[in-house]
């Protein structure tokens, strides 16, 4: 698996909700910011992008919102209401008789653990329009949700497949257009993620990483501190623990199994890091994980 998989795969670890609905007139949503990462597809008819700072932004049929960190936005049928003045979740898309704005829209989020984000995504503006036209997978994708997965046999691991799939394109295309994050760029810094993607449970050292990449101790963590936006140890570290969660989420797994495969030395030491980085300890994070995806 390359390295920007293991990156969207982190995003897609996180519990995962989606809806669609439709809006008729003034219709308008206010979405608060949220720990994880969230988007819109609109399916068919339009409306306007709002945020709190920014002019709002036209949305035509296949445009994509995308919203990397959860930052506060809002979907509205007119361009002229304030991101203040939309409705809550709860009243959102309120019907209009005679209304001439019609949107037909699907919503999605992947909520995370305390709002981390992988650092290689940092650069990423808060929001994002993309218009799947440019971009024929994504549209693909985009056709596919709107021929309404959401009913008929399989519609349980359809759409979630579906949304996923997207997830993927997005940032494939955002890679596309944009070029890849500033650290993937730099050969010593690229060197050093791959190798602790490979192995997390080997026991790197910055020493270690920085001689493979043909780098003084002090020159490495330098570079790669600034590239990535974390030491390389305390990236180590939270890669290990992500590791640790997405293995929580999917296996049955010991505890003691899982802290052997990314590199802790005991089941107590990995259940006191992990608690420090999830807020909660491994066995209460699976029941809880188990509990949300039913």
């Amino acid at each position: 698996m390359d390295l920007f998989s293991d990156v969207i795969g982190s995003m897609r670890g996180g519990r995962k909700s989606f809806c669609r609905t439709r809006g008729t007139g003034r219709w308008g949503r206010r979405l608060e910011p949220f720990s994880g990462t969230g988007f819109h597809v609109v399916l068919d008819g339009g409306g306007w992008l709002v945020t709190p700072s920014a002019p709002p932004v036209r949305l035509d049929a296949g445009d994509v919102v995308f919203v990397p960190y959860g930052a506060a936005h809002g979907l509205s049928g007119t361009p002229d209401r304030p991101f203040a003045e939309l409705p809550a979740v709860p009243d959102a898309f309120p019907p209009e008789d005679g209304a001439t704005s019609y949107a037909d829209v699907v919503c999605g989020a992947y909520r995370s653990d305390k709002g981390q984000v992988h650092p290689l995504l940092q650069g990423l503006p808060d929001v994002i329009h993309m218009r799947s036209d440019r971009h024929s997978a994504m549209r693909t994708v985009v056709d596919l949700l709107a021929d309404g997965p959401e009913s008929g046999v399989g519609a349980g691991a359809a759409v979630p497949a579906l949304i996923d799939l997207l997830l993927v394109y997005l940032l494939r295309a955002w890679h596309d257009d944009a070029g890849p994050p500033a650290a993937l760029g730099d050969p010593a810094v690229a060197a050093a993620l791959h190798r602790i993607h490979r192995d997390p449970r080997h026991k790197w050292t910055v020493e270690e990483l920085g001689a493979a990449a043909g780098m003084s101790r002090t020159a490495f963590a330098r570079r790669f501190t600034s590239l990535v936006g974390l030491p390389p140890v305390t990236y180590l570290t939270n890669w290990r623990l992500d590791c640790g969660a997405r293995l929580l989420r999917e296996t049955d797994a010991p505890l003691a199994s899982i802290a052997h495969q990314v590199g802790y030395s005991s089941e107590f030491a990995f259940a006191s890091a992990f608690r420090r980085r999830f807020g909660t300890p491994p066995g209460r994070f699976r029941h809880r994980e188990r509990a949300f995806s039913g």
